[in-house]
């Protein structure tokens, strides 16, 4: 039997092979995840850029709707210049009190029967205002002041955003 080796070595064993599991443990477990200050901070660095981001995405989407809206008022103007131009060119028969300019949008887009059953349509569709969501647009007719907010009939003339928001700029949608 050799030396050192007596009642006492049984548990000298024990204590070591419990010490070097304790010790593996400890190193397994640093290598294998992050500890609880880690995920604190990561945490924290990420809801400061998830905040730093969230306006940057509102103001993003704010201005996409705006030049929505500026094409759509570009587009229902166009046709409303191009329905001008051939009612003064006698293309097709207009009544005398409408100066030549359509009665309503629906007109645009149903088009007008010029020379030879051809029909001609100025629009495919009414477009959908980006700002209040539905095919309802302001409109002013000829007679109409430049700044009214509510349409005298007979014709159309202007079109406008029915929208009371305020743009980026800080002028209102209806003043577009």
């Amino acid at each position: 039997m050799p030396i050192g080796r007596g009642i006492g070595s049984k548990s000298e064993m024990t204590n070591e092979r419990i010490g070097r599991r304790i010790r593996w443990r400890a190193h397994r477990s640093g290598e294998a995840g992050m500890t609880l200050l880690e995920l604190i901070i990561a945490c924290t660095i990420l809801l400061i850029l998830s905040g730093a981001v969230t306006p940057l995405v509102r103001i993003t989407i704010v201005r996409s709707r705006e030049a929505e809206l500026h094409r759509d008022l570009r587009e229902i103007r166009n046709a409303i210049d191009r329905y001008k131009d051939m009612a003064d060119t006698a293309a097709f028969r207009t009544e005398v009190t409408s100066n030549g300019y359509p009665p309503d949008l629906d007109t645009l887009v149903k088009g007008v029967i010029v020379a030879g059953n051809k029909r001609v349509r100025f629009l495919r569709r009414i477009p959908v205002d980006p700002m209040t969501g539905n095919t309802d647009w302001g409109m002013r007719s000829i007679q109409d002041d430049p700044d009214t907010t509510s349409w005298g009939g007979g014709n159309v003339f202007d079109v406008f955003s029915k929208s009371q928001g305020t743009a980026l700029d800080g002028t209102k949608y209806a003043d577009w």
